[in-house]
């Protein structure tokens, strides 16, 4: 019998999924000495601690111990600290992010919103004393000050403490200098504010209006003595932040950065090196087109550099656009059926490779994180390698099945590599393509490896992951529990051992488990992701439908009993099977459900299915409910258990409760569970073991199962 304490739910929540002790955040020297990293001391341990491996002796010593800093007292987080981690949806605590100046020898840090600097050759560290709360400090490149932002205000100080003054100050509440807006930082994966230029001597800083942005207001019903918390949500249809970069020197004297903002309203990429003019990324709102511009930093003027059209969407991915040491414009396009990487005007990948982001560029190669592509990618399902790419061809640098990503610099490599076989990831550091250390891990291991097949499903070869319980030994039916994301940027089958627990604990409850990846996914082809334009709902439910139903043919999967949960997009995927595909699906758990689309974010919902205003007809038919009720439920009722985060301030529990309205309204049988003071992140343990009991026996309800043994 497994006691609670040391039961797979328990010790999941208590981890944070087996992720707490494992080494991340790896910044390479560009001399190769040293390679920096967070790691917390055990893999029940949420606070990081900042430590120097170097290289020639593979020896790890501690630069910053977020313990010894705050003299054993607890952290204290701002709203703003917050609200940046849940964007960010980091559930860890002590130095959750580093910045460092070019030469990796100064790192700085916020930990409880005071300003910290550690010395990274001496292993030494300190607090600076400044205003606060501290977000997002940056060292200049060249070592000698910090920047960073408190209250709204970009702010620097010298690197020894002396000297701090502000340099750009918000005219307004609602105006901040230096931070990311909700929008960038939710959807656009761009989760800072300002720039240093590479001669230290002046940034790029982005100041964000938010007065245009409609107000809601996230409250806890369980403490009705507390007000309500404003926030400035854009949803789809409504009002964005007004974005504006200026230039902004040492003194604080500024210089607006001027483009087509009201064609291009979109600041989705900064990049700033020595090896040309400041790079912009901006997009139009229906996001089809987009400019790369060149900033005069002296004169604020921008000139194209390049454009780009598309008639369904334009995708961002990290690390472009770049200047290559030599100048070139480094991206990643889709073009002619493929995603291809690009240097100045010549591609430098075809339809072999699917690129999904530029790792690092240096005078030789352009190093790439990439999955196999249209033609060959049955033979690698899940898999993601890190390529070496120049005019002469391309060198896999990652050589074992599984997903990888790296971090260069120096001339070497950090290869952080997950695989089905073993649990976590991998962390070693290549010198020439040879292993001279090993990063070590304090996760804890899961104790359990899932029983995974995976395969691909129906006449459009949709990946899946198919788990069996560990000790199921016959060809008896199972009832069958869908466990997809199955919408954009959200691939869940993967070659990889850890995201298959919680799927594997589900099945080992008596469940045949099917996780599969339809169109409108990451990692196959653009054409693959965009066939959802406009009619997200209908095609990623029956891509759901069409995989259980090939898999059927060679699984022991009994039809007749089929459950779904989902989380987020998987809840909305949820709530669709149950209602509009009751012939199929029997129960459904949907978690945090985005259910009438136009409460959702502009440039997530307007690239998918367009403006409200203008596409009315497809927000209805892409809706589970609109203001009339339902949308296209159909017969019988199927039971549901709606789960959601009374704190949400992304999906927020609106979603939920017109759900809830509009299935009492329509008489069909649901249970809803609040969760007071949960966001969209449940990174409390006891909700997150409970929840995980919770849903299992609604599903042995639902489904008509017997209790059996206690979960394990």
């Amino acid at each position: 019998m497994t006691t609670e304490a040391d039961s797979f739910p328990r010790r999941h929540a208590r981890t944070l999924r087996f992720t707490l002790g494992a080494p991340r955040s790896f910044t390479v020297a560009p001399d190769g000495s040293r390679v920096v990293f967070l790691r917390s001391g055990s893999g029940t341990d949420r606070a990081h601690s900042l430590w120097v491996l170097d290289t020639d002796g593979g020896g790890e010593r501690v630069a910053a111990d977020p313990r010894a800093l705050l003299g054993g007292t607890s952290e204290d987080l701002s709203a703003e600290e917050r609200a940046r981690r849940e964007r960010s949806r980091e559930g860890g605590a002590g130095i959750i992010g580093y910045a460092t100046d070019a030469a990796v020898e100064l790192a700085a840090f916020a930990l409880s919103g005071r300003l910290f600097t550690a010395e990274l050759r001496a292993g030494t560290a300190r607090r600076l004393t400044t205003p606060g709360p501290v977000i997002d400090p940056r060292p200049s490149p060249d070592g000698r000050h910090v920047a960073y932002v408190a209250r709204g205000v970009l702010r620097v100080t010298g690197a020894e403490g002396a000297d701090d003054r502000a340099l750009a100050t918000p005219e307004s509440e609602e105006v901040t200098y230096g931070l990311a807006e909700f929008i960038a930082a939710e959807e656009m994966g761009r989760s800072r504010g300002f720039w240093w230029a590479p001669e230290s001597d002046r940034l790029l800083v982005a100041r964000v209006d938010d007065t245009p942005v409609r107000r809601w207001w996230i409250s806890d019903p369980a403490h009705p003595g507390r007000e309500p918390h404003p926030v400035r949500y854009p949803a789809a249809g409504t009002p964005n932040a007004d974005v504006r970069l200026f230039v902004v020197d040492l003194a604080g004297t500024r210089t607006e950065v001027s483009w087509d903002r009201a064609r291009y309203p979109y600041l989705a990429h900064v990049h700033w090196s020595a090896a040309g003019a400041p790079l912009l990324l901006v997009q139009a709102r229906d996001q089809q087109a987009q400019l790369i511009l060149a900033v005069d930093p002296d004169s604020g003027t921008t000139r194209m550099v390049h454009a780009d059209e598309d008639p369904t969407w334009l995708e961002l991915f990290p690390g472009v656009p770049s200047w290559s040491p030599s100048g070139q414009l480094v991206r990643i396009a889709d073009e002619g059926g493929a995603r291809r990487l690009a240097v100045g005007e010549r591609p430098l990948t075809g339809g072999q490779l699917h690129v999904r982001a530029v790792l690092d560029v240096s005078d030789d190669d352009v190093l790439v994180s990439a999955s196999a592509g249209e033609e060959a990618a049955a033979a690698e399902t899940g898999e993601v390698h890190v390529y070496r790419v120049n005019e002469l061809g391309m060198e896999r640098v990652s050589q074992g099945p599984g997903v990888h990503s790296a971090v260069r610099a120096g001339g070497v490599t950090v290869l952080v590599s997950a695989a089905l076989d073993r649990p976590g990831s991998r962390a070693v550091v290549l010198r020439d393509g040879k292993t001279t250390a090993t990063v070590r891990s304090y996760a804890e291991d899961p104790g359990m490896s899932p029983r995974v097949t995976l395969t691909q499903g129906g006449a459009r070869r949709i990946p899946c992951a198919v788990l069996m319980p560990r000790d199921y030994a016959g060809d008896t039916p199972l009832p069958v529990l869908m466990d997809p994301y199955g919408g954009p940027h959200g691939q869940r089958v993967t070659a990889a051992h850890n995201p298959y627990l919680t799927s594997q604990w589900f099945a080992d409850q008596g469940f045949a488990v099917v996780v599969a990846d339809g169109r409108g996914t990451p990692g196959r082809s653009p054409a693959w992701e965009k066939a959802v334009k406009d009619d997200i709902a209908a095609i990623v439910l029956q891509d759901q439908v069409d995989a259980l139903q090939a898999l059927a043919g060679d699984f022991p999967l009994d039809l007749d009993r089929v459950a779904i949960r989902g989380w987020s997009f998987g809840g909305y995927l949820a709530a669709l099977a149950a209602l509009r595909r009751p012939d199929v699906f029997h129960a459904a758990v949907v978690g945090a459900p985005v259910t009438d689309l136009r409460l959702y974010d502009t440039h997530y919902q307007e690239r998918y299915i367009g403006h409200p205003q203008e596409q009315p007809d497809v927000y209805r038919r892409n809706s589970v409910i609109d203001d009339a009720g339902l949308v296209d439920a159909a017969e019988p009722h199927r039971p549901m258990m709606v789960i959601h985060g009374l704190a949400d301030d992304n999906v927020v529990v609106a979603h939920s409760l017109r759900l809830s309205s509009a299935l009492l309204a329509a008489g069909r049988p649901h249970e809803v569970l609040p969760l007071s003071g949960v966001t969209h992140m449940t990174p409390q343990e006891e909700v997150a073991e409970n929840l995980l009991r919770l849903q299992l026996d609604f599903l042995r309800r639902s489904l008509g199962l017997t209790n059996g043994d206690e979960p394990r």
